[in-house]
């Protein structure tokens, strides 16, 4: 066992342990840790605790310090900074012609490095644009090229169910979602209903998949056959949440369909959930990352 205290480096994001190094923290605390980029001023999402050696990372990083009052200042000044240095580099990317959009800057806590996020339809040759960049503000400079999932985590926005999204607020990753969710949970596959503002999939397909999944092995699937208490039938449209069925019976095949319970019906032969190939290569773009 040892004890760890949980930081993370962004508003919505990935927590790291750390070695307290004996410090009591509360939840939002600011402290000064180590990490791969060099020194950073990160916040304690998570309190001392005891866990187990198998759950840790090693070598596990000491705390340098809670942060101090003159930490906070430096740390509003880099913020400064950064904002002058997205008005330079929107310059630089300009003069150099370059088909990029920059998304966010962000330096680190102790200066040695830059890094300047962007998104682009391609490959992007940007070895001139950050020598020039370097010779302006004498430092690293990192470039790296992200996708329009993070894009729309990093900016935030207001979704189409008009809160704010998800992504931006409390989701640490990205979890894959796939067209497959959206037919199981009876969606329309209108790429303008199910997709999010950043072009993608929504998110939250994710989070009810797993109730669906259950769902569906406990009630017939459309085109599945059926015997009901008024003799044998197809299902021709079903409400997984209620377990509303309707039926069209054998026995009456131009009759308006009868509505049964699937707790009051038996599966003969069930059917299969797929999404045509024509609507797969339609929709394919929207689970790309």
């Amino acid at each position: 066992m040892a004890e760890v205290i949980g930081v993370r480096f962004k508003n919505v994001g990935k927590v790291y342990y750390f070695d307290p190094d004996g410090t009591a923290l509360k939840k939002g605390d600011k402290v000064i840790v180590e990490t791969t980029r060099g020194v950073e001023c990160g916040e304690v999402a998570m309190e001392n605790r005891e866990i187990s050696d198998e759950n840790i990372v090693q070598p596990l990083k000491k705390l340098i310090r809670a942060a101090t009052k003159d930490d906070l200042k430096k740390l509003a000044e880099n913020h400064l900074r950064e904002k002058s240095a997205f008005h330079i580099c929107c310059k630089k990317i300009a003069d150099h012609k370059l088909e990029m959009k920059l998304v966010d800057v962000e330096y680190t806590f102790d200066n040695s490095k830059i890094l300047f996020y962007f998104t682009a339809d391609g490959r992007v040759d940007f070895r001139e644009l950050v020598k020039d960049l370097a010779s302006v503000f004498r430092t690293r400079i990192e470039l790296r090229q992200i996708g329009v999932r993070d894009e729309a985590k990093m900016l935030g926005g207001l979704g189409i169910c008009g809160r704010p999204f998800c992504c931006a607020t409390f989701l640490g990753g990205f979890q894959p979602v796939s067209i497959k969710m959206a037919k199981e949970q009876g969606l329309s596959l209108n790429p303008v209903k199910i997709s999010g503002t950043c072009g993608r999939l929504m998110c939250c397909l994710k989070y009810e998949q797993e109730a669906y999944s259950d769902l569906l092995r406990t009630t017939p699937k459309v085109n599945a056959v059926v015997s009901t208490p008024e003799g044998r039938g197809t299902v021709i449209s079903q409400n997984l949440l209620t377990g509303i069925l309707q039926i069209r019976l054998d026995k009456a095949p131009d009759a308006a369909p009868r509505t049964f319970h699937a707790k009051d019906v038996k599966v003969i032969r069930d059917s299969q959930i797929h999404v045509a190939k024509e609507e797969m290569d339609q929709l394919k773009s929207l689970e790309k990352e």
